[in-house]
């Protein structure tokens, strides 16, 4: 029985090695026939006949980062470089973080619909943000747990609380 273990644990360790995957081709991007590399959130979609300026994406994006983009590109166009927004993001509270000529912090809220449907709006306050560098666009939002989610946190309650009382019990008895 020992060396059955044993030969289990040395499998499972060997095939552990042999099984990793190398984190930084994850998110590898083909680029005329070579592959390019993305590191520490660093993303290059520059246009070279073009004037490209930096901004960076926090928050509830798939990449979040910094990305080099040429000036024509809209929030959506940026929202779409990032691999969009996860599950948890919080669309109707998009912010743009911004310094302008007086060295003064500004923050621009907008509503993700505005930029989808910017034609169909007749409000009086549609607005729709130009990017402009070293902008810092911001998708809030917050953790969501599914059925799964709060199964599996009940199941691993319930489990503890069942081997506690199997010990409990078993110290009784003795």
């Amino acid at each position: 029985m020992k060396k059955l273990l044993f030969i289990l644990l040395l499998f499972g360790s060997i095939t552990q090695l042999f099984s990793q995957i190398r984190d930084y081709e994850l998110g590898s991007q083909f680029l005329d026939g070579a592959r390019r590399y993305n590191y520490g959130g660093f993303y290059d979609y520059s246009d070279p006949e073009a004037i490209n300026i930096n901004v960076s994406v926090w928050g509830f994006v798939k990449y979040p980062g910094r990305y080099v983009i040429p000036e024509y590109t809209t929030v959506v166009d940026l929202l779409s470089y990032v691999g969009g927004p996860t599950d948890d993001s919080n669309l109707d509270e998009l912010r743009i973080y911004r310094i302008d000529e007086n060295k003064k912090e500004q923050m621009i809220p907008f509503n993700f619909n505005d930029l989808m449907w910017e034609d169909n709006l007749e409000g009086k306050y549609k607005f729709v943000p130009k990017l402009r560098p070293g902008d810092i666009l911001v998708v809030p939002g917050e953790p969501r747990l599914y059925f799964m989610d709060w199964f599996s946190i009940g199941l691993s309650v319930f489990s503890a609380l069942i081997s506690l009382t199997i010990l409990i019990i078993t110290i009784q008895n003795k």
